[in-house]
Parts: C-alpha cells; sequence; structure tokens
C-alpha cells in the first residue's frame, strides 16, 4: 500500500512515473522524495521546492486505499501486549517516532486500535521533514515540555527493526532496542551498534525486562 501510495504521489507532483524506487526503512517521507528524484534522474529546482506537495498527495494516496488496511495489513504478533505492557509501566510515555507522514502513520496505527496505547501529541513524523535521529530528539523535547518532567538520553528508548534505526538512535541518543522482524539480521544489527536484540516482540517478558533494565539508569 505504501509503495503504491508513494508511486502515485510523486507521478502527480512530478508528472513522471516513479520507476526506480529505494530502500525506504530508516528514511522519512520527505528524505524519501529527494531520494525517488535522485533515483530517477529527475533534478531539484530550490526555486521550487514539491516536497509539500508531495506530502499533500502522499496523505491522499494512502487515505485512498486506506480501507485495504485491515484486509491486506495484519497486527504484528505481540505488539500490542508489548505496548500495552509499557503503558503501565509507572514513569513511562511511549510514541511513534517514524518516518511516516503524520496523518499515513496516524491511519495505520488506528486501524489496528494501537493509537491508544501512545502519546502521539509528542510523536516525530516524516511530515516533520527531519531525520530519524533528529526526530529522537524533538520527540524527547516535546515529552519534557509536555510532561514536565525530565526524560535523560539514557533511559530513551527506540525501538527498530532496521540497522538505519539503531543507527539513528544512537545518532540521536536512545538506547536502540532492536527486534529481528524486517529484512535486518541479527549480526547486522548488532554490527549497527544495537545490544538489546530480540527474535521477536511476541515475548513480552523479555522485552518488558530490557525496557525496565534501561529505564532503571535513571536517577
Amino acid at each position: 500500500m505504501t509503495r503504491r501510495a508513494y508511486a502515485e504521489a510523486f507521478e502527480q507532483v512530478t508528472g513522471q512515473p516513479l520507476v526506480y524506487l529505494t530502500a525506504t526503512q530508516g528514511l522519512s517521507d520527505s528524505e524519501l522524495f529527494y531520494e525517488f528524484l535522485a533515483r530517477n534522474n529527475l533534478p531539484v529546482d530550490p526555486e521550487d521546492d514539491q516536497l509539500p506537495f508531495f506530502v499533500e498527495a502522499l496523505e491522499e494516496a494512502f487515505a485512498n486505499h486506506r480501507h485495504e488496511l485491515t484486509t491486506k495489513g495484519h497486527e504484528m504478533p505481540g505488539a500490542r501486549a508489548a505496548l500495552d505492557a509499557v503503558a503501565r509501566m509507572p514513569g513511562t510515555v511511549q510514541t511513534v517516532v517514524t518516518g511516516t507522514i503524520r496523518a499515513n502513520a496516524l491511519a495505520q496505527l488506528s486501524a489496528f486500535g494501537m493509537d491508544n496505547y501512545l502519546d502521539l501529541e509528542i510523536g516525530g513524523f516524516g511530515s516533520d521533514t527531519y531525520t530519524i535521529a533528529s526526530l529522537l530528539q524533538l520527540t524527547r523535547m516535546r515529552a519534557e515540555r509536555e510532561r514536565q518532567n525530565v526524560f535523560p538520553e539514557e533511559t530513551t528508548i527506540h525501538v527498530t527493526n532496521s540497522t538505519r534505526g539503531v543507527e539513528a538512535a544512537r545518532i540521536g541518543r536512545a538506547v536502540p532496542v532492536a527486534v529481528v522482524s524486517g529484512s535486518a539480521t541479527r549480526g547486522q544489527l548488532q554490527n549497527a551498534g544495537a545490544e538489546h536484540i530480540l527474535d521477536d516482540i511476541a515475548d513480552t517478558a523479555a522485552f518488558t525486562s530490557i525496557v525496565q533494565r534501561i529505564g532503571g539508569n535513571r536517577e
């Protein structure tokens, strides 16, 4: 669905088909647009920034296929239990930091009832036009401002299944917790800098144990 939305939005904005895609994991939708331009040999005109139009078209294209979310998509086993477990931890705030633009991320979460576990007002989304690493820092600042509390870097956790996500966490000064649920292997995630790695998110006890252990670093 997302790839189809990319293709439809890209052609609508540029007038050219999206022939060549690029790896999407770990990149924001804003970054991807410029990657798509480069991969498809289209120039970037600094006087005519097409990014805002692409974001708008991407939201519209995804909305046109939103009804397919629950028929073609599925909930990752263990995801709901993991969200619920962390939501019950005192002093813990959880949200989403994703390269997906806000409207499309919320559509995916709400389709499966995942949005109820998250404080989405402080989240970081691809429509913010920052890298994932910068979004992590931005989200922490938003959390501190909203909750009137301090959330130290060493107890800020970024759960990811990509090597780029691990690298972004380290740059953004968060602790990466990697899950082997994507294309990256355990070894690749470890080489990227992940010290905490789970084979899947379905082992709620193992996941919450890691979260509690990292959170225990807080004074």
